[in-house]
Protein backbone atom coordinates (compact mmCIF):
# COMPACT_ATOMS: atom_id res chain seq x y z
CA UNK A 1 0.00 0.00 0.00
CA UNK A 2 1.39 3.29 -0.99
CA UNK A 3 1.78 5.39 1.79
CA UNK A 4 -0.98 8.47 0.69
CA UNK A 5 -3.66 6.31 0.25
CA UNK A 6 -4.46 5.95 3.29
CA UNK A 7 -3.48 9.71 4.38
CA UNK A 8 -5.01 11.84 0.80
CA UNK A 9 -3.01 14.58 2.22
CA UNK A 10 0.23 12.72 2.80
CA UNK A 11 2.91 15.46 1.73
CA UNK A 12 0.27 17.64 0.04
CA UNK A 13 -1.81 18.74 2.85
CA UNK A 14 0.35 22.07 3.36
CA UNK A 15 0.03 23.32 0.22
CA UNK A 16 -3.71 22.80 0.19
CA UNK A 17 -3.68 24.80 3.64
CA UNK A 18 -1.70 27.54 2.55
CA UNK A 19 -4.49 27.60 -0.73
CA UNK A 20 -6.91 27.94 1.65
CA UNK A 21 -5.13 30.60 3.70
CA UNK A 22 -4.10 32.62 0.51
CA UNK A 23 -7.86 33.87 0.69
CA UNK A 24 -8.11 34.36 4.31
CA UNK A 25 -7.19 34.37 7.53
CA UNK A 26 -8.20 31.20 9.25
CA UNK A 27 -9.37 29.37 12.55
CA UNK A 28 -8.56 25.38 12.58
CA UNK A 29 -12.12 23.93 12.64
CA UNK A 30 -12.71 26.57 9.48
CA UNK A 31 -9.77 25.13 7.56
CA UNK A 32 -11.03 21.54 7.88
CA UNK A 33 -14.77 22.36 7.03
CA UNK A 34 -13.82 24.06 4.10
CA UNK A 35 -11.53 21.61 2.55
CA UNK A 36 -13.94 19.15 3.33
CA UNK A 37 -16.81 21.58 1.00
CA UNK A 38 -13.91 22.14 -1.65
CA UNK A 39 -13.13 18.54 -2.11
CA UNK A 40 -17.01 17.46 -1.92
CA UNK A 41 -15.88 15.42 1.52
CA UNK A 42 -12.84 13.82 -0.04
CA UNK A 43 -10.91 15.59 2.48
CA UNK A 44 -11.91 15.12 5.71
CA UNK A 45 -9.29 16.04 8.43
CA UNK A 46 -9.11 15.22 11.95
CA UNK A 47 -7.83 18.13 14.32
CA UNK A 48 -4.69 15.37 14.75
CA UNK A 49 -3.74 15.75 11.15
CA UNK A 50 -4.45 19.38 10.97
CA UNK A 51 -2.32 20.85 13.46
CA UNK A 52 1.27 19.09 13.32
CA UNK A 53 0.87 20.60 9.31
CA UNK A 54 0.15 23.78 10.86
CA UNK A 55 2.93 23.64 13.66
CA UNK A 56 5.30 22.63 10.88
CA UNK A 57 4.33 25.21 8.41
CA UNK A 58 4.66 27.96 11.27
CA UNK A 59 8.34 26.58 12.01
CA UNK A 60 9.23 27.02 7.90
CA UNK A 61 7.71 30.74 8.40
CA UNK A 62 5.38 29.90 5.79
CA UNK A 63 2.38 30.68 8.23
CA UNK A 64 2.32 33.01 11.32
CA UNK A 65 -0.99 32.69 13.84
CA UNK A 66 -2.26 34.95 16.40
CA UNK A 67 -5.25 34.73 18.61
CA UNK A 68 -8.44 36.18 18.71
CA UNK A 69 -11.14 36.37 22.15
CA UNK A 70 -14.39 35.17 20.88
CA UNK A 71 -17.61 34.52 22.78
CA UNK A 72 -16.84 31.53 24.58
CA UNK A 73 -14.55 31.01 26.97
CA UNK A 74 -11.62 29.96 24.94
CA UNK A 75 -9.47 32.43 22.07
CA UNK A 76 -9.69 31.71 18.81
CA UNK A 77 -6.52 30.65 17.10
CA UNK A 78 -6.53 32.30 13.49
CA UNK A 79 -3.43 31.49 10.78
CA UNK A 80 -2.13 33.74 8.02
CA UNK A 81 -0.30 33.07 5.35
CA UNK A 82 3.13 34.91 5.17
CA UNK A 83 4.70 36.27 2.55
CA UNK A 84 7.24 33.39 1.96
CA UNK A 85 4.64 31.01 2.36
CA UNK A 86 3.10 32.66 -1.14
CA UNK A 87 6.18 32.08 -2.64
CA UNK A 88 6.12 28.51 -1.57
CA UNK A 89 2.52 27.91 -2.39
CA UNK A 90 3.62 29.20 -6.02
CA UNK A 91 6.70 26.77 -5.94
CA UNK A 92 4.34 23.86 -4.85
CA UNK A 93 1.60 24.69 -7.54
CA UNK A 94 4.12 24.43 -9.89
CA UNK A 95 5.50 20.96 -8.94
CA UNK A 96 2.04 19.76 -8.76
CA UNK A 97 0.78 21.06 -12.29
CA UNK A 98 3.85 19.08 -13.49
CA UNK A 99 3.26 16.42 -11.64
CA UNK A 100 -0.32 15.35 -12.14
CA UNK A 101 0.15 16.25 -16.27
CA UNK A 102 3.05 13.20 -15.84
CA UNK A 103 0.68 11.39 -14.01
CA UNK A 104 -1.83 12.25 -16.60
CA UNK A 105 0.00 11.56 -19.81
CA UNK A 106 0.76 7.75 -18.10
CA UNK A 107 -3.00 7.02 -17.02
CA UNK A 108 -3.81 8.18 -20.54
CA UNK A 109 -1.72 6.29 -22.46
CA UNK A 110 -0.24 9.57 -23.64
CA UNK A 111 3.38 10.46 -25.00
CA UNK A 112 5.86 12.68 -23.94
CA UNK A 113 8.52 14.19 -26.09
CA UNK A 114 11.26 15.67 -24.53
Amino acid sequence: MMPNERNPLAGEGGMLIMALLREQDMYGYQMIEELRRRSDHTFDLKAGTLYPLLHGLEDKGWISSWQEETDSARPRRYYHLTKLGREQLSVKQAQWRSYSRAVNRVLEGGLCYG
